[in-house]
């Protein structure tokens, strides 16, 4: 039996995951998700701003399951009246679709909002990336998402930042950490999980411009929302549908390509999902040893 293990960030050793085998038996009722919250309730697993961090809970509680270290309780089927989808259901008419072309000048200053959740800002934000991204909209962990309009008040383009993926080899090897450093620094790394310039905005070097203006001020509203920084930003390009041409004008570097495994990495044996090359941008000097100061 394992006698240590470093997961989600922390370190348990083997009385510990002992405990943790027993107080799951021991609440045999419980979910999933209260038994995240319960979890965080016991260690006082709270981000810098002093919210419970379930999902990240969650997280640990999975992996340590996949690892045979616990059992979980199955899954729990949800019985609700089902919800309407908006993001299907709203048309692209509910919205304006004038043609945007304009020299970058004449359209700053720009804005950048953070939709509050239920706003109408964001039922905008997540109908955009319904219609008119390939991937759709999905939320992993901590995340922060920004809409950015210009000075007339108009949307431009969307951006989602979550937490980086598990599994990436090339960034991995870039950064020199081990399965230990990385599971305590990979907290301080952000994935551009989702980057849309809205398909009438025809604007020259805005997609690069917004890369580079959102590297000097991520990490301060991380910081605000969940109490700790970012020292690095990292984004899996698809290869068959952009050249990446964006990332490396705003000074972001290729260090190399996914192994078509998906976010967690979990077939070790073949490929899964499209190849991807993965960029990377740090935002501190010295990123390295920020993220094996977490370590």
């Amino acid at each position: 039996m394992q006698t240590e293990v470093v997961c989600q960030g922390r370190r348990l050793d083997g009385s510990q995951l002992g405990w943790l085998r027993q107080w799951i038996a021991g609440h045999p009722e419980w979910s999933r998700k209260r038994l995240s919250r319960e979890l965080c309730q016991v260690w006082d697993w709270r981000n810098g701003c002093g919210r419970l961090k379930d999902f990240a809970a969650r997280s640990l509680l999975e992996k340590l399951q996949q690892r045979g270290l616990i059992v979980l309780p199955p899954l729990q089927l949800l019985r609700r009246h089902p919800r309407p989808n908006k993001t299907a259901t709203l048309a692209p008419a509910s919205w304006p679709t004038q043609p945007v072309e304009a020299a970058l000048n004449l359209l700053q200053p720009l804005s950048w909002l953070q939709p509050a959740v239920g706003s109408v800002e964001a039922g905008r934000f997540a109908a955009y990336l319904g219609h008119y991204h390939y991937l759709g909209l999905r939320v992993v962990g901590e995340n922060l998402n920004y809409l950015v309009q210009d000075r007339q008040g108009r949307d431009l383009a969307c951006l989602l930042f979550g937490a980086a993926a598990w599994r990436a080899a090339a960034r991995d090897e870039f950064l020199g950490w081990d399965q230990s450093q990385k599971a305590l620094g990979l907290p301080l790394v952000a994935n551009n999980t989702r980057f849309l310039v809205l398909p009438w905005v025809k604007v020259p070097g805005l997609a690069s411009h917004l890369l580079s203006r959102l590297a000097r001020r991520l990490s301060g509203d991380w910081q605000h929302k969940y109490g700790h920084p970012i020292h690095l930003l990292e984004s899996f390009v698809d290869r068959t549908r952009f050249r990446g041409a964006c990332y490396r004008a705003a000074n972001w570097q290729c260090v190399g390509q996914t192994r078509g495994r998906g976010r967690q990495g979990r077939d070790h044996h073949r490929p899964t999902a499209t190849l991807k090359d993965i960029y990377l941008y740090p935002l501190h000097r010295q990123f390295r040893q920020k993220l094996l100061e977490a370590a």
